[in-house]
């Protein structure tokens, strides 16, 4: 079998080209590090592709360098597939120089041709092939073109091999960059891009502005928002529910009417109640996440954290670390992870610590339930409140940890700002469910688990089955409530809810439907007023992260650190929920 080491700078669409060379459905975004290991995939069962982390050099400078560099020394490699950015064609052959010094095959992949098309920027691929001694194919993987000649390249096997690459090697960075730009210069014609005005250079004109850039950002996030919770989400999540609690419930009740009370009051308030009471916001977590997945294939993602370079450096982290925690707005476990790319150990462990304050795709359930019983007609600038109250906290809490416990020295940002492109409707798709499939599992396994024993807890003590207000359940939530009464939401059922909530955010909305029946949005307001409600989502937004995510904390980091997260995450959580209900109380 055939190995490939795919290998190139960010954002060159490497990992779109493993994705339409293997068939694989990887995660496709437009920043950089958004491999952080190698991935594997396969072509007919007899060429292996290792995507290797988007890096820009081989000095071992950061974690992404150290693995490829690693990989390509130890690893069994018979060709180096190097994807380059066409348009940017100088400052890509500076990894290619050091990728010679390996000795194995090279096929340069130039990627973007359509860029360099509309730039009239041309290119002689032969030349090019004979200066480097490497086999050019030209290709555009946005739209499939030229994956047919790669694949059959290396069906074949049919590559340059490596000759004395001694010419090659370079003293210094000068001496290099002085090699290709005579490359350059012999087998690229840009004479004519000069007086080409390209679109995304009309738009980031705007998007850049510096006057103009946060307010269009916050807009941004605020039509994501409204398209989700005003405009298709949380519509089709009402939808949902009427068919499930007026249909679907009323029919089964029916049909089991000749069984026995226990087992009807398992299955209809236990698994329906827990786990059809969170499966119904299943399209407010599509809709945000086809929201988030649009802003990643067009490109703006990568100027999103570029903007935020500047206040992220407040609170002592790059730009570059926005882009773990806009991650975190999906889940929290890959965002820690992706913390990995981060240059500097204080940056990576800063990060990770300010991750779980990132509002993530497992709370949206409660918020969503919340927001559709206390303030439907606001919806989405009440959620869209949440969002920012976790940013802002990240930001105070890192200036903090800045100024206590992580004073270094900063490291230096530097990020690919991509071509604008209009995101295609299958890959848009392919990325939404692929994240949102992760909900569908986690109903299936963890919050039908929970609403099971949730539902015994409730209908059980020592003497058998009984009154909710005299089960397990009660007493647990009894014994914890106290600490709740200065938030506002001191009933035992909300208590145990929290508790719950430790496994996964979403099993919140599914002890809920279990303990208070299916139809909360109706149920909750005799259990909250409005300014409760909102103490208990800011609660919500910030209490400690699921097992999970202390799970990969402690993996990561240790023990100190996870236990040190889990810590200053519920202190700040009851304190926030705290001034939030009597701040409110104050006022209305």
């Amino acid at each position: 079998m055939i190995t490939a080491a795919l290998i190139g700078n960010p954002n060159v669409g490497k990992t779109t080209l493993f994705n339409l060379l293997t068939g694989s459905n990887q995660y496709v975004g437009n920043w950089a590090g958004v491999t952080v290991d190698k991935k594997e995939g396969f072509i007919d069962n007899s060429i292996k592709i290792v995507d290797l982390p988007g890096i820009y050099a081989m000095d071992t400078y950061s974690n992404e360098e150290k693995v490829s560099k690693n990989f390509l020394e130890s690893g069994n490699v018979d060709v180096i597939i190097n994807i380059i950015d066409a348009s940017n064609l100088e400052r890509n052959l500076y990894l290619t120089t050091q990728l010679k010094q390996f000795k194995k095959p090279i096929i340069m992949v130039l990627n973007m041709i359509d860029i360099i098309e509309e730039k009239k920027i041309k290119i002689d691929y032969e030349n090019l092939s004979k200066k480097l001694n490497v086999t050019v194919i030209p290709l555009n993987a946005s739209k499939g073109i030229g994956i047919k000649n790669l694949k059959e390249l290396l069906s074949n096997s049919n590559f340059l091999e490596p000759v004395d690459d001694s010419c090659y090697q370079f003293q210094d960075e000068t001496e290099t960059y002085k090699f290709i730009e005579s490359i350059v210069e012999e087998c690229m014609d840009d004479s004519n891009s000069k007086n080409v005005i390209r679109v995304t250079d009309k738009i980031d004109k705007i998007v850049l502005n510096k006057f103009l850039s946060y307010p269009i950002f916050f807009l941004i996030l605020f039509l994501i928002f409204k398209f989700t919770f005003n405009w298709v989400g949380q519509p089709l999540a009402t939808t949902l529910s009427g068919l499930l609690n007026n249909n679907l419930i009323p029919f089964l009740d029916n049909i089991l009417k000749s069984n026995t009370i226990w087992f009807r009051s398992l299955l209809l308030k236990g698994v329906l109640g827990g786990v059809g009471s969170v499966i119904v916001f299943l399209p407010v977590i599509l809709s945000l996440f086809l929201g988030i997945s649009f802003l990643e294939d067009s490109g703006y993602m990568a100027r999103a954290a570029f903007i935020m370079d500047r206040i992220m450096r407040k609170m002592g982290l790059s730009g570059k670390a926005f882009i773990p925690m806009i991650v975190g707005f999906g889940c929290s476990v890959p965002a820690i992870m992706s913390a990995r790319t981060l240059e500097s150990e204080k940056d990576r462990k800063l990060a990770a610590l300010l991750i779980p304050l990132m509002s993530c795709n497992a709370r949206l359930p409660v918020y969503a339930l919340f927001a559709a019983a206390f303030f439907p007609s606001n919806a989405a600038l009440i959620v869209l409140s949440l969002y920012l109250i976790g940013i802002i906290l990240s930001f105070i809490m890192g200036i903090f940890f800045k100024n206590t416990i992580f004073k270094k020295d900063e490291e230096p940002f530097i990020i690919e700002l991509p071509e604008y492109k209009m995101p295609g409707i299958k890959n848009l798709l392919l990325h939404t469910w692929d994240k949102g499939k992760g909900f569908l599992k986690k109903a299936g396994t963890i919050i039908f688990s929970v609403s099971v024993i949730i539902w015994i807890l409730s209908n059980f003590n020592f003497n058998g089955i009984v009154d909710i207000n005299s089960s397990f359940l009660s007493y647990i939530g009894k014994f914890i409530s106290p600490i709740f009464i200065p938030l506002g939401f001191s009933s035992w059922q909300n208590s145990v809810s929290l508790l719950s909530g430790l496994m996964a955010k979403e099993v919140i909305v599914g002890s809920m439907g279990v303990i208070y029946g299916s139809n909360l949005v109706k149920v909750l307001p005799n259990y909250f007023s409005a300014i409760s409600a909102y103490s208990f989502l800011v609660f919500v937004l910030l209490y400690t992260p699921c097992m999970s995510v202390v799970i990969t904390m402690k993996k990561e980091y240790g023990n100190k650190m996870a236990i040190f997260s889990v810590s200053y995450q519920l202190v700040l959580a009851w304190v926030m929920s705290f001034l939030t209900f009597h701040i409110l109380n104050f006022f209305f």
